[in-house]
């Protein structure tokens, strides 16, 4: 009965350890697993819950009006990936799951909306800059059939917040067209 015991106590504590990172009562936002690929905490300083403005582009020369949102960041898959959620005032809620491939040596990130279910989940790719911008790209054509990206990019990343941009690019990067700004500051 005693080996019964110690059995089940490690079997516990091994399940136990397999999970150590992901978010709890204490950690709600969980831990980033130092297994993880290095790279896995360019996101660390957006871990949390910030309190955005949102404004999108209605045409060539309007900006719709600011929509307010929370915007939350934590670790998942045990502290080697990262989640987000927004949770809009409009209702028009949204998230990702970003994975860092080490092989690849890129971020993938996939983008999922209650707006616009998909069968199919967008997904963007790329790293962080030398500036300490992280910068992701997803090949889209130009309303007039000209290759480029959608990029998006989160700039000015603080413990205090950040900043984030929608835009299409054109494959040099020289032309860019915005359609999408947050403004994000720390709530927690």
């Amino acid at each position: 009965m005693k080996a019964l015991n110690l059995i089940l106590l490690f079997v516990a504590g091994s399940v136990f350890a397999q999970y150590e990172y992901q978010p709890t009562a204490e950690n709600p936002y969980g831990k980033l697993n130092p297994e993880a690929p290095e790279q896995t905490a360019d996101f660390a300083p957006l871990i949390g819950t910030c309190t955005c403005k949102s404004v999108s582009r209605v045409d060539q020369n309007n900006w719709a009006d600011t929509v307010m949102m929370n915007w939350t960041f934590k670790y998942i898959m045990n502290g080697m990936g990262v989640q987000d959620e927004t949770l809009k005032e409009d209702g028009a809620h949204s998230g990702s799951i970003r994975q860092y491939n080490a092989d690849s040596a890129k971020w993938y990130v996939h983008y999922y909306s209650s707006i616009t279910p998909t069968p199919t989940l967008s997904s963007w790719e790329g790293n962080k800059n030398e500036n300490g911008d992280i910068v992701l790209y997803r090949e889209q054509k130009a309303p007039n059939g000209m290759d480029g990206f959608y990029r998006l990019t989160f700039s000015d990343i603080s413990e205090n917040g950040y900043n984030w941009a929608g835009e299409w690019v054109n494959t040099s990067e020289t032309f860019s067209y915005p359609t999408w700004r947050i403004f994000c500051r720390r709530s927690e």
